[in-house]
């Protein structure tokens, strides 16, 4: 098999492999400057940070120099979605076009793999009564004699939301290690074994982020080794590092404990009833903690949750609870392999509860997440920078991070602050489509300002105006679950009362991979949407010809990681405001409006409802970061761009 000239020019020319082997595929030169530049920082192992515009095809820009490398390549990918697309599809399909004969493999976090021994265990306990449930177990284990790989991905079957998956797979805490008796058909060390040998190892930000936390899952033997990471959709990656390099202890990982716990003890020691009585209290005391907060949705700092003496009281009980728990395992432990592991699981709990209620260190921010039905207890850290400089200065490797997100208007400094990446090379590449032509940004005039109280009816009533003109084929985005429900509650109504018989999809009506399939098939429906559809999100033709977006995408101004640092940073003499908040919203803005034009024949408008955007000093920003299209605040010429 002979080799591809490492020609980057040749390799995505017009007569090159990859058009001689892919019917669809374009020469770009946004694309071959971007594989320049990887190549060039894979071979002196510096680090680059480049932001792609959307049709710049940036992933076979950064897979064919990983490919020609020579060298081991960990890519990390930001959603398991598009890791399985990488590797399934996009690698095979480089790889083949360039005939090259290079080891690649797959691997995720451990939760991703069935797990032989809580399979066997489970199937022993009974633990499922539904009929459905029953299936889903035998299922599951029909898959896992039949795979190769054990990835709850590959089984069809049974839904990735079925409560049986947690009980057949693993965590760090509960994997029993070489001590387990299916040790040698373990899919997770079959994963790690193939991903040690490849050359090419795919993951996705959760393990990589995990790992480089030392919450070793898989990586840790892997990095070392590498001689190039490169971070896809890399504008998450601050948020996961913050996750990572921060604990987080939460109400249900209590009572999945106390669970665990009591079917073991009722299985292997059914004799134990103190374990028994011990692991019921841990979950009335976990359950005690989420009635000790009077609101749901609510995210409390530290301070204010410890003035609450309801809360104080119920933390500590649950502390002692679980230490009692430990206390009635431990003479036991000899009983059952499962036992040794409830053990760990249960200090590793208490001394994160304990730590979040005593410690005071300044470089972290504790705060509580209250849902409807539980909590969680974070600390998060104020600044992850210094702790991954480490990583990427520390080791002689190149460090790519790309996405079609990074920089607000051409200022990167904010992405580079966040991550340490004092001495990267910064590059941006603009989207090859013509926005002149292919589409129009509107923003309504004498619109009420978006903290008024009838902004969100005002917003429902231009999108009434705006789907009307474009024949439905909308997204409406909100940046708040109220406003998207108000949203849903009442669009349907308007356009019935117009006549208009355009379909209605809701968030919460279906999972998002649901929803984006009878969106593309119907060709005239509006989804209403908030967060989950600002990114990820590809609608190629004329199923999408409309984005409608309610207000800026500021955080919210209550967020207790956000204060923090918003703080940290004034104090330093910085602008929170300039310095974060608007370059924050800038990239976020950039990630809504990109769900428009996705394809070179795309066509459509962006509708901003806010009209700060023009009327404000920092508007500038936001619209440098925005797709060069044609501004307009006149609803007629929208009206006119789609009659043409």
């Amino acid at each position: 098999m002979t080799r591809v000239t490492s020609d980057l020019n040749y390799i995505f020319g017009p007569s090159g492999p990859l058009a001689q082997a892919l019917p669809n595929f374009h020469s770009r030169q946004q694309q071959v400057e971007l594989a320049t530049a990887i190549e060039t920082a894979i071979r002196d192992r510096t680090q680059l940070v480049a932001e792609a515009g959307t049709g710049t095809g940036k992933t076979f820009a950064y897979l064919i120099p990983a490919l020609l490398s020579g060298g081991k390549v960990i890519i990390a990918t930001g959603t398991k979605t598009l890791q399985d697309q990488l590797f399934e599809r996009d690698l095979p399909r480089v790889r083949s076009a360039l005939k090259l004969p290079v080891e690649t493999a797959l691997l995720k976090g451990r939760s991703n793999y069935v797990c032989h021994h809580h399979l066997n265990r489970t199937r022993a306990e009974g633990r499922f009564t539904a009929r459905e449930h029953i299936a889903h177990v035998q299922r599951i284990a029909s898959f896992a004699e039949r795979s190769q790989t054990g990835d709850k991905a590959d089984c069809d079957t049974v839904p990735e939301s079925s409560p049986v998956w947690p009980l057949v797979t693993s965590t760090r805490e509960s994997c029993l290690g070489s001590d387990c008796p299916q040790y040698k058909e373990c899919f997770v060390m079959k994963a790690r074994k193939a991903a040690l040998e490849a050359e090419i190892v795919v993951v996705n930000h959760h393990l990589l982020f995990a790992d480089i936390a030392l919450k070793d899952d898989g990586l840790g033997e892997l990095l070392p080794a590498c001689n190039t990471v490169i971070v896809d959709e890399a504008h998450r990656a601050p948020d996961v590092a913050s996750n990572f390099f921060g604990e987080s202890t939460s109400g249900l990982q209590a009572i999945e404990l106390a669970r665990d716990t009591e079917l073991i003890a009722r299985s292997k020691a059914s004799d134990a009833t103190d374990v028994i009585d011990a692991a019921q209290a841990v979950g009335m005391a976990s359950r005690g903690v989420r009635l000790a907060f009077d609101q749901a949705g609510a995210k409390v700092p530290r301070d204010e949750a410890f003035e609450r003496r309801e809360f104080r009281d119920a933390l500590d009980k649950l502390i002692d609870e679980i230490s009692t728990l430990i206390d009635a395992i431990e003479p036991h432990e000899s009983r059952s392999e499962d036992f040794p592991g409830l053990v760990a699981r249960a200090k590793l709990i208490a001394g994160r509860l304990s730590d979040w209620r005593d410690d005071t260190r300044g470089d972290l921010i504790r705060w509580a997440d209250v849902s409807a039905n539980g909590w969680q207890l974070h600390a998060t850290p104020l600044s992850v920078a210094d702790v991954f400089k480490k990583q990427t200065e520390g080791s002689a490797r190149a460090w790519i991070f790309t996405s079609a997100t990074l920089a607000a208007g051409d200022d990167f400094s904010l992405f580079v602050r966040q991550l340490g990446l004092d001495n990267a090379t910064t590059q941006r590449w603009a989207s090859p489509f013509d926005y002149e032509n292919a589409g129009r940004i509107y923003v309504p005039q004498n619109f009420p300002p978006p903290n008024s109280p009838v902004h969100t009816d005002a917003v429902i009533d231009e999108a009434l105006e705006l789907v009307t003109l474009s024949k439905g084929r909308a997204f409406i985005l909100f940046t708040s679950l109220r406003a998207m429900r108000q949203c849903a509650q009442a669009l349907p109504n308007k356009l019935k009362d117009r006549g208009l018989a355009y379909p209605v999809l809701s968030q919460n009506d279906a999972p998002k991979t649901e929803l984006l399939r009878r969106f593309r098939e119907l060709g005239n429906a509006v989804l209403i949407g908030s967060q989950s559809f600002w990114e990820g999100v590809d609608v190629q033709g004329d199923a999408l010809s409309l984005v409608v977006i309610d207000k800026l995408p500021f955080a919210p101004p209550d967020d207790p990681v956000l204060v923090a640092r918003m703080k940290h940073l004034e104090e330093a003499g910085g602008s929170p405001f300039m310095d974060w908040q608007v370059p924050q919203a800038a990239i976020s803005l950039k990630q809504g409006a990109g769900r428009l034009i996705r394809s070179e024949t795309d066509r459509g408008v962006l509708a901003i409802c806010d009209d700060r955007i023009v009327t404000k000093g920092y508007g500038k920003m936001l619209r440098a970061s925005l797709p060069k299209m044609p501004w307009t605040r006149d609803r007629n010429e929208v009206g006119e761009f789609f009659s043409n």
